[in-house]
């Protein structure tokens, strides 16, 4: 008979969370394991191996859909290597779409802070007067500035 183990082993072989791992099994991207008499969950070491597989593909930035899918063709054993392929061009896109959002975002803060910067070098008392971010940060959401 196979060697099975038990839930809190298994997290800390997969370096996971029994939450974790519950969540996986209620996803539906872990087979749900048979139990003892007393209720107990009784992995396999293939248990094992697909929750870390789960944890890479996470790290990667794969959504759980994604995951499953690739547990999918991981299973059926077929060349799938094309798939994949395309599944990674479609993340790699997603990711530099992220960091040219995030390029701008910085681009705008440091624009925020010079301005920040230079209003505070001018001011003769600090807190004189409206911050000149809050301002710029009113007129976009289109509120007027506070009436002193």
């Amino acid at each position: 008979m196979p060697q099975r183990l038990q839930i809190g082993v298994v997290a800390h072989q997969a370096g996971l969370t029994v939450d974790a791992i519950r969540f996986y099994e209620k996803s539906g991207l872990l087979k749900r394991p048979p139990r003892t008499e007393g209720g107990f969950r009784l992995f396999r070491l293939e248990d094992v191996q697909d929750l870390k597989f789960i944890r890479r593909a996470q790290g990667l930035g794969f959504s759980l859909q994604e995951i499953r899918e690739l547990l999918i063709l991981r299973g059926e054993r077929v060349e799938a290597c094309e798939h994949v392929r395309e599944l990674l061009e479609q993340k790699l896109a997603s990711v530099r779409g992220k960091i040219e959002e995030l390029k701008k975002l910085e681009r705008s803060l440091e624009g925020s802070l010079r301005t920040c910067n230079r209003k505070l070098r001018q001011a003769l008392a600090p807190h004189e007067g409206c911050c000149p971010v809050l301002e710029e940060l009113g007129r976009a959401s289109g509120q007027s500035p506070p009436v002193s």
